[in-house]
């Protein structure tokens, strides 16, 4: 199964995160300044990823990118997102950026996959839950590091289960 992450970074904690995830998935690594059209299609799971800037919006880089995603045919594609943000200092908006992310692929034909727990969280709204759950991987490095290493391989456990992926995930 061919994979690929894409991902949008300033300050390199969503980089970080993104390569731990690629190499857990054994999957193709891009950021999405480097991405093309074809990037978001050729691949049997595609995986988004991006940190959430200001009071709810989309990282720069994505913000300026963002057409590249929408010319892109997503019919039926499976889409993992996952996002960094900061739940103490930005309670309103935690994680808004893979709402975002979620609501432009689905428009778009995607099928969401690798949906997350609201659980041992503590924010007060995010544009990424939907039906009681995140509708992906969320990640606070400002005030949960502890658990991120955890989180990660959790993640790329279910997201290796349910996609059937011919690979063992590595240690995030």
């Amino acid at each position: 199964m061919n994979v690929t992450v894409i991902f949008g970074s300033e300050s390199g904690t969503t980089k970080a995160i993104a390569k731990r995830i690629a190499a857990g998935l054994q999957a193709k690594l891009l950021d999405i300044t480097a991405a093309k059209t074809a990037d978001f299609e050729q691949c049997d799971l595609l995986v988004l990823g991006s940190p959430t800037y200001g009071i709810g919006d989309l990282q720069t880089d994505w913000e300026d990118r963002i057409g590249t995603l929408r010319n892109a045919t997503l019919t039926g594609k499976r889409v993992a997102l996952f996002g960094t943000g900061d739940q103490a200092t930005y309670a309103d908006s935690f994680v808004d950026a893979i709402g975002i992310l979620h609501d432009i692929v689905v428009e778009k034909g995607a099928v969401i996959v690798g949906h997350t727990s609201i659980e041992g969280y503590d924010y007060v709204a995010s544009l990424a839950e939907r039906d009681g759950r995140f509708v992906g991987l969320a990640l606070d490095e400002d005030g949960q590091s502890s658990k991120t290493e955890k989180r990660i391989a959790a993640w790329i456990d279910q997201l290796v289960k349910s996609e059937s992926l011919p690979i063992t995930a590595l240690s995030a």
